[in-house]
């Protein structure tokens, strides 16, 4: 089996492993609790979070532990949109749906929303960033790296027009970027910042919200009082340890495994498209781009078709389609890319990883090449 859909979800790695049994073990107890017992899982929660503060380059206090990187994006979106005095918020087409439906759900509460369009690569321009701002905008979110294509954008630009030109707050998705690109948060000059542990081999679940300080935000989970009062429940102390531990190593790695990672991507994308008359590569119009991601769009194709194809062969992908109320829909993200409907619906998306080998990509690019001639054959003549 070869494994390319590390965009989805990545396995957790030994060490992260060791560290959460470790922490069921011995850190069993309510973070709460004043007794031993409860001091030793509060050890745990807190060295979990000094270990991603120095991967943001923040204080530990900025940090809010959450279950994942939706409900972060819930807590970024709706916990600033209660505290605010304006009523518009700005996201960018190409966002999550964790942010997309949240902004969405929002504008059913009363609020304004303004989605951004996106040039060809998926990029947002500042320009046009700037002439949707208004005096009463309270928040834009726009993702840091893009999860179906690997566009990464142009934040830290995105962040100062929006700081110079309005008294908004900024958010934005780095849940893609986590282990992949620096994410020093006063260099990006982002005032909130969502990150997964699953993204980069630590366990679902797990996630965490970064909230500079000063930053207006209501809980979305009221209770005991956690995080600050910002997100209540028991701390669920062995995802907590995996996120912090996943996230240390990631940033230990990084330039290594990315420089790794892009030269496996360089080569299944040119082992794929030298092969296949009128594959498209889509997304390689950007600036800059994640260095795990090949992304193909293959006229003639049925992406779900190719899915199967490509299991039955051992080969695990996605598509940049989903499959919405039984019915397969184009992405949204490369229908905003300018794609025609045809053939965001006829798209692949492979994402190597940490134990991708050379080997790997051979093997896959040979499976891509025959499935997709072969369904290109098989496809009625139109």
């Amino acid at each position: 089996m070869i494994y390319l859909d590390h965009a989805a979800t990545t396995p957790v790695r030994e060490e992260v492993r060791r560290a959460i049994g470790v922490a069921l073990l011995d850190g069993f107890g309510n973070p709460s609790s004043t007794h031993q017992v409860g001091r030793q899982a509060r050890a745990l929660v807190d060295r979990a979070r000094d270990q991603l503060a120095a991967v943001l380059h923040c204080r530990a206090r900025e940090i809010v532990l959450t279950g994942g990187g939706s409900e972060a994006d819930n807590l970024a979106l709706r916990g600033v949109a209660r505290r605010a005095r304006g009523r518009h918020l700005i996201v960018s087409a190409v966002e999550h749906e964790a942010v997309l439906e949240t902004a969405r759900d929002l504008v059913s509460e009363g609020f304004e929303l303004t989605v951004l369009a996106v040039d060809e690569s998926g990029r947002v321009r500042p320009d046009e960033l700037v002439r949707a701002l208004r005096d009463d905008t309270f928040l834009v979110s726009v993702m840091l790296a893009n999860n179906e294509v690997g566009t990464i954008q142009p934040i830290a630009e995105l962040a100062a027009v929006t700081k110079e030109h309005s008294k908004a707050y900024f958010h934005t998705d780095a849940t893609q970027a986590l282990g992949k690109l620096s994410l020093d948060v006063d260099r990006l000059g982002v005032d909130l910042l969502t990150v997964s542990a699953h993204k980069v081999y630590g366990p679902k679940g797990a996630g965490a919200l970064y909230v500079r300080q000063g930053t207006p935000i209501d809980p979305l989970i009221t209770g005991g009082g956690q995080e600050r009062n910002r997100r209540s429940g028991t701390e669920n102390v062995p995802g907590i340890v995996g996120l912090g531990l996943a996230a240390e190593l990631a940033e230990a790695e990084r330039e290594v495994e990315c420089h790794r990672q892009a030269e496996l991507s360089r080569r299944l994308t040119d082992l794929i498209v030298g092969q296949i008359p009128g594959a498209l590569s889509t997304g390689a119009k950007a600036p800059d781009r994640l260095p795990n991601f090949t992304t193909i769009a293959f006229p003639g194709v049925e992406g779900e078709l190719l899915l199967l194809r490509l299991d039955r062969l051992g080969v695990c992908a996605s598509a940049g389609s989903a499959c919405s109320s039984g019915s397969l829909a184009p992405s949204h993200v490369l229908l905003a890319m300018g794609l025609p409907p045809a053939l965001a619906g006829a798209h692949l998306r492979l994402t190597v990883g940490r134990q991708t080998s050379p080997e790997d990509v051979e093997r896959a690019a040979e499976a891509v090449v025959a499935s997709v001639l072969a369904l290109q054959a098989a496809a009625p003549a139109v």
